[in-house]
């Protein structure tokens, strides 16, 4: 009886210049991952492949670049590297906080105290809580954390009225942001609040130049908005931009605008004066083609005197030919 691995069906096929290349390369592991794929239909999982031939990922690893250094496989795809894990803070407790409290030489009682203030109500334990994370987990030195809660308290009272005052994990959420940007310092802080400022009101006036009234922007949109400002891109540059995008997509296309925008910026073209300078500037630019210097016109009188030149040398021509053929 056969033996059942030679049986139809249960055969691989090995070309005869794949067979060529893994014998000149006299590497066993080349040629065993080889038969793996062939095995598996080509698909290549390292770490499926590793398992099934008993191998640590490096072994892996170096058969796989002697197969696409031969042209049996793909070149291999490295994985990127994944992201570390964000840090959590942990779960403080009470105890954490009334140590804290009572520690004299903290600024945490302090802070606590003016947050009270201009919240205007006493912290709850869990505002308590939210707020010694931002101290402790952030690392935020106390006045960085005042100028974040003071920042916050004004941009919730702008949008939802006055007396109206944000919720403790708002706070944290913005502090954790300030963190994130590396704002930690107190001189870091005042420079990034003139810049929120500053992006606040521009936003306004640019929504209104993208004929935005009746909404606010959504964080995309803030952050092209804050891209343009970064750009130094005055108001008609972005007018102009935002016109060119409805004349070409009907409508206002952030992605389509933005890459006008990035391209103008790349060029130096700032100002509308810049970009109408340029705009000349093409069109005064020969079309592909004509760099050959077109006839002229003949000069008055250049043309009658051809012509008599002419006539004479055809007249003489005659003349010569009456005489050859007598």
């Amino acid at each position: 009886m056969a033996d059942p691995i030679f049986l139809p069906g249960n055969i691989l096929a090995l070309p005869a210049e794949a067979a060529g290349r893994l014998i000149t390369s006299g590497s066993g592991d080349a040629a065993l991952l080889y038969l793996y794929l062939l095995k598996n239909g080509g698909q290549y999982d390292p770490a499926a492949a590793g398992r099934a031939l008993g191998w640590e990922a490096s072994r892996t690893a170096g058969a796989a670049s002697l197969l696409a250094g031969m042209g049996l496989a793909p070149q291999p795809v490295h994985a990127p590297t994944p992201a570390p894990p964000v840090a959590e803070p942990p779960e403080y407790t009470s105890a954490d906080i009334n140590r804290e409290l009572e520690n004299v030489a903290s600024p945490f009682p302090v802070l606590v105290q003016e947050v009270q203030r201009r919240l205007g109500k006493v912290l709850s334990t869990n505002d308590l809580k939210g707020l010694y994370t931002i101290y402790d987990f952030s690392g935020l030195p106390a006045e960085v954390i005042l100028l974040a809660v003071s920042w916050t308290i004004e941009e919730f009272q702008r949008k939802n009225g006055p007396g109206r005052m944000p919720r403790m994990p708002q706070i944290q959420r913005e502090a954790m942001l300030w963190k994130e940007k590396g704002v930690d310092t107190v001189e870091g802080a005042e420079a990034h609040l003139k810049r929120l400022t500053l992006l606040r009101d521009r936003t306004v006036q640019i929504l209104a130049l993208l004929d935005i009234r009746d909404r606010p922007p959504v964080a995309r949109e803030k952050e092209y908005i804050a891209a343009w400002l970064d750009m130094g891109l005055a108001d008609g540059v972005i007018r102009r931009a935002y016109e060119e995008t409805v004349l070409k997509k009907g409508s206002l296309n952030w992605a389509y605008m933005n890459a006008i925008l990035k391209s103008w910026h790349q060029k130096g073209l700032h100002s509308v004066e810049q970009l109408d300078r340029e705009g000349k500037q093409a069109r005064r630019q020969p079309r592909p083609g004509a760099g050959a210097t077109a006839p002229q016109p003949a000069a008055p009188g250049e043309a009658d005197r051809r012509a008599r030149e002419d006539m004479e040398r055809l007249r003489a021509f005659l003349e010569q030919q009456k005489k050859e053929g007598k």
